[in-house]
């Protein structure tokens, strides 16, 4: 044994066999940083999307991503503006924008029977002829 070994405590085999794991593991890193990264945008697009109204987020598809790149923060800059030309150029895939809804929004409170002891005496009647005309 040489004094370098000696004094390392591992042979020359375990450090190759230590590098390539080391390497191994970078490689395995680097791979799900890019599969990470490649989710966020993708997510970060899928909110733009939404936002400018879009039907189906298959849509995002004809987007090119390749060239898309993260910020400091975890966004994608340029995102609204790539929803944006994709509107422009193929705007069926887009819902059409309205500031107005034909259906009339639920009541706030849920409708709630009136009990027979709130009823007038008319009231009462009416509705238990309702009720035995239902029943027969």
């Amino acid at each position: 044994m040489s004094d370098a070994e000696m004094t390392s405590g591992t042979s020359p085999p375990e450090s190759e066999d230590l590098r390539l794991r080391a390497e191994l593991l970078e490689r395995k890193f680097n791979e799900l940083q890019l599969q990470a990264n490649q989710r966020l945008i993708h997510a970060e697009m899928k909110i733009e999307a939404v936002r400018a109204g879009m039907v189906d987020l298959d849509g995002l598809k004809l987007l090119d991503l390749s060239d898309v790149r993260l910020n400091d923060k975890g966004e994608v800059p340029d995102a609204a503006e790539r929803v944006a030309k994709l509107r422009k150029a193929k705007p069926w895939l887009f819902g059409i924008p309205s500031s107005s809804s034909p259906s009339t929004p639920p009541s706030a409170q849920p409708m709630r029977q009136k009990h027979a002891t709130e009823m007038t005496t008319a009231e009462y009647t009416a509705a238990r002829a309702a009720l035995l005309k239902q029943r027969y």
